[in-house]
C-alpha cells in the first residue's frame, strides 16, 4: 500500500479534498479515501506533495502516425495548406514514422495520460498500442469522398479495424470530417457503428472553408481535394448548407460521437446537434493548441459552458502541437478564459474524456476500486487554485 497526499486533491467528479489522502493498493487501486478536513496530521507512511494531485488524464483526440511530423509545418497557415502539407509529407512507408510514435506514447505517459483516443488510417502503431502503458481506443478513419471510392475506402477501413481487434485493442470505424466523407460511406460507417455499438468520431467545424464547400463546390478545401489529391468531384453536389448541417444527419443517434475542434461552432449550430441527435451522446473535443497553431482561433468555450455542453480535451498531432501536454492545453485554456474554474477544466481532461471513451469504469476519477493513475501538478497559485506558466505535470502512479 502507498499513500498519497497533497495541498489539494481533485477527484475528477467536481470534489476538492485539502490535504485529503489516497490509499493506493500495490497494482494502483484506489483502496480508500480519506477526507481529513484539511488538518493532516503525520501519519507513517503518508507521502505528501506539495501542489495539486488530479486523476490520470485522457487525451480525447490525437494521431501517433503523424508524430514523425513534429515541426515540419509552419504555423497559422490555415486548415487548407496544412491538410496539403500533411498529405505532401505522412509518407506511410517512413521507418521514422515508429520510432517517432513510440517516443510520442512515452512523451504522453511522461506527461500524465493514462488514456488516448486515437486516429489511425493504417496498422503501423497497433504493436506500440498493445505494449503501451496507456489505454488506448482507436478510431480507425475511412477516407473517400468520391462515391465511385466507397467500397475500397470502407473495405481498408475494416482490415484495420479487423487487425485491431484480432490484436485486442479497442477499435472503431469513423469518418474523418465532413469534407472526406461521400454520402454513400458516410452510410456504410453508420451500418456499422450500429452493429458494433461503437464509438464515433469526427473533426467538425475546423475552418470557414469546409462550409465554402458545402455551400457552393469552391473553396480552398475544393481546390485541395481536385488539385492536391486529384479526385474527381464531377458529381458533388452542394448542399447551400454548412458543413456539419449538410451531414450530421448521417451520423447515427445511437452512438457516442465525438466532435473534435468545434473552433466555428456557433449557438445555431449547438441548436443544430441538439435537434438532430441527443447531447448526452455527444461530446465536444477541444485541441485548443492545435487550433491555434493551424487556424490562430479558439472555440468560444463560454458559449460551450453556457449550453451545459459535455467538453473533452486533446492534443492533436505533433505535426499541430509543440508537445502532446494535457497540461498545456489546459493552461491555454486558462489564460484565455479565466474565469473558468481550475476543478472544471480538470474534469474536462479526466472524467469526461473516460467517458466519452467508455473508460470510466477503471479511469477518469479517484475512486475506491478504481485505477485511474494519479498525476502530481506543481508550480500553481495554491491559494487562487490557478495553474502557471510554470506549472508542471509529475506522474506519481
Amino acid at each position: 500500500m502507498r499513500k498519497f497526499s497533497a495541498h489539494f486533491i481533485f477527484t475528477g467528479n467536481g470534489t476538492i479534498l485539502e490535504k485529503g489522502i489516497i490509499v493506493l493498493t500495490d497494482q494502483g487501486v484506489v483502496a480508500d479515501i480519506i477526507d481529513t478536513n484539511g488538518k493532516l496530521e503525520e501519519k507513517a507512511g503518508v507521502e505528501f506533495y506539495s501542489g495539486v494531485l488530479t486523476p490520470g488524464f485522457v487525451n480525447a483526440h490525437c494521431h501517433l502516425e503523424l508524430s514523425h511530423l513534429r515541426a515540419a509545418f509552419g504555423e497559422r497557415s490555415g486548415l487548407p495548406e496544412f491538410l496539403k502539407n500533411v498529405a505532401q509529407r505522412r509518407n506511410h512507408n517512413d521507418p521514422e514514422i515508429l520510432v517517432e510514435a513510440r517516443n510520442a506514447d512515452h512523451e504522453l505517459w511522461r506527461n500524465g495520460v493514462v488514456a488516448v483516443g486515437d486516429i489511425s488510417n493504417t496498422n503501423a502503431t497497433f504493436p506500440i498500442k498493445l505494449e503501451s502503458k496507456i489505454a488506448y481506443h482507436t478510431f480507425v478513419e475511412a477516407l473517400g469522398f468520391s462515391p465511385d471510392r466507397v467500397e475500397k475506402a470502407f473495405g481498408l477501413a475494416c482490415q484495420c479495424y479487423d487487425q485491431a481487434k484480432e490484436m485486442g485493442l479497442s477499435a472503431s470505424i469513423v469518418p474523418h470530417s465532413p469534407y472526406a466523407i461521400s454520402k454513400e460511406l458516410f452510410d456504410k460507417i453508420t451500418s456499422f457503428a450500429i452493429s458494433e455499438n461503437s464509438v464515433l468520431s469526427m473533426h467538425s467545424q475546423e475552418s470557414s472553408a469546409e462550409d465554402d464547400l458545402y455551400r457552393s463546390g469552391d473553396g480552398e478545401i475544393y481546390r485541395h481535394l481536385t488539385e492536391n489529391l486529384n479526385m474527381d468531384l464531377t458529381t458533388f453536389r452542394p448542399s447551400g448548407k454548412g458543413a456539419l448541417e449538410s451531414v450530421i444527419g448521417n451520423l447515427p443517434i445511437e452512438n457516442k460521437l465525438l466532435l473534435v475542434h468545434n473552433i466555428r461552432t456557433a449557438q445555431g449550430d449547438i441548436d443544430l446537434i441538439s435537434n438532430t441527435r441527443p447531447l448526452f451522446q455527444t461530446w465536444f473535443v477541444l485541441c485548443p493548441e492545435s487550433n491555434l497553431f493551424i487556424e490562430n482561433l479558439l472555440p468560444d468555450i463560454e458559449l460551450f459552458r453556457k449550453n451545459k455542453l459535455q467538453i473533452c480535451l486533446g492534443t492533436d498531432s505533433l505535426s499541430s502541437n509543440h508537445k502532446l501536454s494535457i497540461l498545456d492545453e489546459m493552461k491555454t485554456i486558462q489564460s484565455h478564459f479565466p474565469s473558468i474554474p481550475l476543478i472544471e477544466i480538470v474534469s474536462w481532461a479526466t472524467i469526461n474524456g473516460a467517458r466519452a471513451l467508455e473508460m470510466d469504469s477503471w479511469a477518469g476519477t479517484i475512486e475506491i476500486g478504481k485505477r485511474p493513475g494519479i498525476n502530481l501538478i506543481t508550480g500553481m497559485d495554491l491559494q487562487q487554485l490557478r495553474l502557471q506558466p510554470q506549472s508542471q505535470i509529475r506522474k506519481l502512479i
